[in-house]
This record gives structure tokens, sequence and C-alpha cells, in this order.
């Protein structure tokens, strides 16, 4: 079901006798990591309103979960006042806020945006929350430790984020959602939770968001010219989707108090350079590879550390690169229309 902003359907009309009566809201639902969070919630039996201003969301991502009879997508920019499909809710009970365009080139081309996303639409979400009684997480990231002086980053490390730099908009918006969450939590207004989320990737991903899976893969698939930052030898941790949706939900449904963030993601670090030569295997006869300059402020080590995750959550990655780098090829190589050409195994 759809509902655009200025058309909102009644109350009565937007859920299914059969589903959950008790909805919860996903804002960014349409995008990459909201739009798996919308399915695995939806096949759980809850009711699920997708709120999303479509600003980075493949449409194909949403092509999946409109059949659903207990899924609703509503458009709408959490930036503006929440639409009444959204405010009348009944019986709200957990928000999920990852309304934020994260890759680089997205968030840096309406840096204004950015930051208002992160800081109005959050206290937006935040006193919705309030009002309801229902459980809010925000997805935070792990740019709000910049580029790192300690490695792997713990949720203690208070960061070095440069506050004037292209990249502010977003480090800086998260670093202020988080503060606002958290002050909520203080003063008894909302329940919240705070997930931290490192490199994420997999199926649904935006083919031109300019992160590095999707950069190389795509580049590959295609022909052209793969392009790497610096001299590849710059790290990061990837964290396969499916993973990431089961340590939001876990944290979201975990008993904490939640004055405490949570470092979501895959403590498997690699290189540049690594990565780049897994997809090459995936993808033989690719173009040539050229690099470019390192971009500013880009970290130059990425690593979670779950140790709290893995203690009060009991959550821990499962899928590794090697198997979730094949998934996500296999799925760009459908996206973009090119032919995937996997190696036989032996060779």
């Amino acid at each position: 079901m759809t509902v655009s902003q200025t058309e909102a359907a009644p109350a009565g009309d937007r859920t299914d006798p059969a589903a959950d009566p008790r909805p919860v809201l996903v804002t960014g639902g349409a995008g990459f990591i909201g739009s798996h969070l919308c399915r695995a919630l939806s096949d759980a039996g809850h009711r699920v309103i997708c709120l999303d201003n479509l600003q980075t969301a493949r449409p194909s991502n949403l092509k999946p979960l409109e059949d659903l009879p207990n899924f609703t997508f509503v458009e709408g920019d959490i930036v503006n006042p929440l639409p009444a499909a959204v405010t009348e809710a009944a019986n709200l009970t957990r928000i999920y806020n990852c309304a934020c365009a994260a890759s680089p080139p997205q968030y840096q081309a309406d840096p204004e945006h950015t930051m208002l996303t992160n800081v109005v639409g959050t206290n937006h979400l935040l006193r919705l929350a309030e009002r309801t009684g229902a459980r809010f997480l925000l997805t935070s990231t792990s740019e709000v430790y910049g580029d790192p002086e300690v490695h792997p980053q713990v949720e203690g490390y208070r960061g070095w984020v440069s506050c004037t730099g292209p990249r502010a908009c977003y480090d800086e918006g998260k670093r202020a959602a988080e503060a606002m969450t958290f002050d909520f939590a203080r003063m008894k207004r909302a329940e919240v939770r705070v997930a931290r989320i490192f490199n994420t990737y997999g199926p649904h991903m935006h083919p031109d968001d300019g992160r590095v899976v999707s950069n190389l893969i795509c580049q590959a698939l295609t022909g052209r010219d793969i392009t790497v930052h610096g001299d590849g030898t710059q790290t990061r941790s990837f964290c396969y989707v499916s993973d990431m949706v089961r340590g939001l939900i876990a944290l979201m449904e975990s008993d904490i108090d939640g004055t405490e963030p949570v470092n979501i993601g895959n403590p498997d670090e690699f290189t540049i350079n690594e990565l780049l030569d897994m997809v090459l295997e995936l993808v033989p006869n690719a173009g040539k590879v050229v690099n470019t300059p390192l971009p500013q402020d880009d970290p130059r080590r990425r690593r979670p550390d779950i140790s709290r995750a893995q203690d009060v959550l009991g959550w821990s990655p499962r899928v590794p690169l090697r198997e979730g780098l094949p998934m996500t090829a296999e799925w760009f190589a459908e996206e973009v229309g090119a032919e995937l050409r996997l190696r036989e195994a032996a060779e």
C-alpha cells in the first residue's frame, strides 16, 4: 500500500485485519538497509509503516514490499512535519530511524538537508516516540569516530572528526543526533537505542552511491576503469546486510538501558586492495585499475570493536566477505543489466 504525504488514508484503511495491530515505523525504509529491515520485520509478523522521501532509494527496493498486506509506504521527509499516516498510527511500538543519505557523494550533494535530516528529523521522531511511548532506535554511524587514532574503535572513543570539512554535514549531524537521543533518554522523555553502523554492503545498494563495494563491482561489471582512492592500503570492515539487520533488531529488542551506543559491524578488516582482488576474482577481464587522490578526511583505518554487541546482545556477524560479496555482485549484475562472469571454483 502507498500513501502520499498529502493524501493520507484514514487510519481504519491502513491496516490488514490479519496483521499485527501494533505498527512499527521505519524511516528511510525504502533505502538500502531500511528495505531489508522492513522485510525482516514484516516477515516476523509486524505491521510496518515505511516513511521515505525517495531521495536515495531505488524503486526496485519497494516492489517486493508493496504487495505485503502488513506493509504501508508513506512518502514524506522527516525534516518536514510528519505526515498524518505516521502521527495518527495507533499503538505505535517501535521507531527505527534509518533516514539519511549515507554515502559521501549523496550526503555531500545537499549538505544542508543532510544536517537537517539528522537534527530536525531526529527531533521530530523523538517527540513522536515521547508522545506515543514507542521505543526509538537511531542508526548512527562509525563516521562519528572520524579518521580514528584508536584502533579498533570502541564505543568509548570520542573520535577524531573534522567539524569543518566536506564530510562534517554527516559526521557532525550524526553526532548531534546521538546527543539529542541520549538527552531524551537522560530526561526520561523516551526509551532509546543507538547503533553505530559500520560499512554495510549487499543487495539493494544504489549502483551509483559512491561507496567502495558498489563502485568496484559496478565498474568491473560494466567494463569501466576501476577507481581506487589513494594507494588502496586503507582498511574497512564490511558487514553483510542480513547481519546488520539482525543486529539492529536485536538492539531494539534488548533490555539495555539505552544510554550507551553499540557498535554493529563485522570486525574482519580488509585493505581496499584486498577487496579489489576479490572483485576481480568474480569479474575477470574487468577494466584497468586507476588510482585517484584520497578524498579529504577519508578514514585510513576502520574496524569495530563489537565486544559490547556480543556481550549485551549475543550478536556476532555470520556472513564472511567471501560469501557476501558474490551474492552482492550477482544482484548488481542483474540490477545494472550486465552479465556476471564467475570463475569456476577450480580456477
